[in-house]
């Protein structure tokens, strides 16, 4: 019998959330959008459950009295605070929320280690490279090793992306993800963002992660030792067995992940990134090398800049121009609070929804 439920949250997707509400019967559930809230719960009203909204009830959700575990997998900027909060809980992390490390990583990964809570990433490709450091001494490595499926855009080059439609980039080949990050796949900025996240995770210099296209998707990441073996991960792509194993670690239980069989693998290919196609996985690279808060703007800048082109307001390639334009333009601060952050967030957004490209 697994664990009980205390809460779940959304952005405002109502449909699921009652389906599950109403299998789990959580205490509390916390939608972002305040009217969602209130349409949800109008739907659930038969129910014995407390409906929150906003900021507080998403940070409400990540400290609902008992939690042992909290699966941080909100979009964007607005899984920061809720994180933090369950930190403080020493609260287990199952971090899914790539943005809370690569805006704040630093105050983040601290305050972990004050209050004693443990992180394990959910993300395939950290959970890769965690399952592969399990009995190892993370002085031995000589390199973390990304892979990127190229998103749906592989094998392309700059002039054949210039007028490409938000339906386009949302096609991507191995995996199904909201369309957030499946625009910053087929951007390859997921891959930039996922170095940031790495550094933090793992506390190894940006320099010593490498990104390479792996469009078969079986190898989900590896690790190159000092001694030149590589180790890696494998398993056919389907977000089940992170997800559990950042719920069970460090036990193993059976997924309903299809087994692998290696006989049908025909092959296992890499390729080098083409940085010129594709540009933001280099803006990424040169935040994650500048201390402070470039990271927060690159971040900040890029999710407006989604936002836009999902409302065919930008074109593909006017997002890493307006990221660029951000990094060039916003005061980056190297010693910087929490406080800082957010304003960061918030001033690189605004500069770029009104950035004229």
């Amino acid at each position: 019998m697994g664990l009980p439920v205390l809460a779940l949250s959304a952005n405002s997707s109502i449909k699921l959330l009652e389906e599950q509400t109403r299998k789990f019967r959580p205490r509390l559930v916390a939608l972002y959008s305040e009217e969602a809230a209130r349409d949800f719960a109008a739907r659930v009203a038969d129910l014995d459950v407390k409906v929150a909204s906003g900021m507080d009830g998403l940070i409400a959700a990540a400290c609902v009295d008992g939690a042992q575990t909290v699966v941080t997998a909100v979009v964007g900027t607005i899984g920061l605070l809720p994180t933090l909060a369950a930190i403080k809980l020493s609260r287990r992390i199952a971090l899914a929320n790539k943005e809370t490390l690569v805006c704040a990583g630093t105050l983040v990964m601290s305050a972990a280690k004050e209050h004693n809570a443990k992180i394990i990433p959910v993300d395939s490709e950290h959970s890769a490279l965690f399952q592969c450091l399990q009995g190892e001494n993370l002085k031995s490595v000589q390199k973390l090793i990304l892979t990127a499926s190229g998103g749906p855009f592989r094998g392309k080059k700059r002039s054949d992306l210039l007028a490409v439609s938000p339906e386009q980039a949302l096609k991507h080949p191995k995996w199904n993800m909201g369309n957030k990050i499946s625009i910053d796949s087929a951007t390859l900025m997921n891959k930039g963002l996922e170095i940031i996240e790495a550094v933090h995770i793992f506390n190894i210099q940006p320099d010593k992660i490498e990104a390479v296209i792996h469009p078969q998707s079986i190898i989900h990441s590896m690790i190159e030792y000092c001694d030149n073996s590589v180790m890696a991960q494998l398993s056919e792509p389907d977000m089940c067995l992170p997800i559990q194993y950042a719920l069970t670690y460090p036990n193993r239980k059976p997924t309903p992940t299809k087994q692998l069989d290696l006989t049908k693998l025909t092959a296992l290919t890499f390729e080098s990134p083409d940085m010129d196609t594709f540009p933001c996985l280099s803006l990424a690279r040169q935040a994650a090398q500048t201390p402070g808060t470039a990271c927060a703007i690159l971040n900040a800048a890029n999710e407006a800049a989604v936002d836009l082109f999902l409302r065919n307001k930008l074109s593909f390639y006017g997002i890493s121009d307006t990221v660029q334009a951000a990094l060039e333009n916003i005061e980056i601060k190297t010693d910087f609070t929490l406080d800082d952050v957010l304003e960061t967030d918030k001033a690189a957004k605004e500069f770029s929804y009104n950035l004229k490209i």
